[in-house]
């Protein structure tokens, strides 16, 4: 009879221990996990700022070179319209 106690009180302290394990299992992967969401969200937020600081300077970019092309195009055109006027002996 004392050995099926003793028996008992060590499965109970081998429960016990074990239920203390899986909580503080628990407990250290809700930290992980609230962290890794907080520093996932700083995360995001700052890709969104250099995403869109990105999109500026592409969009400025884009914007630069077409109005080049476009500069360069009317003073294309206004070359040959002088050399037109040129050949009819007219004054540019």
């Amino acid at each position: 009879m004392r050995r099926r106690n003793r028996l008992v009180s060590v499965s109970q302290i081998v429960v016990v221990l074990g239920g203390c394990l899986m909580l503080q299992g628990c407990l250290v992967g809700a930290v992980v996990g609230g962290t890794a969401a907080v520093v996932g969200g700083t995360a995001k937020a700052t890709g969104a700022v250099v995403g869109a600081g990105f999109d500026a300077v592409t969009t400025s970019d884009e914007e630069t070179k077409l109005r080049r092309e476009r500069e360069q195009r009317d003073y294309d055109r206004e070359q040959r319209r002088c050399e037109e006027r040129q050949r009819q002996g007219k004054r540019c």
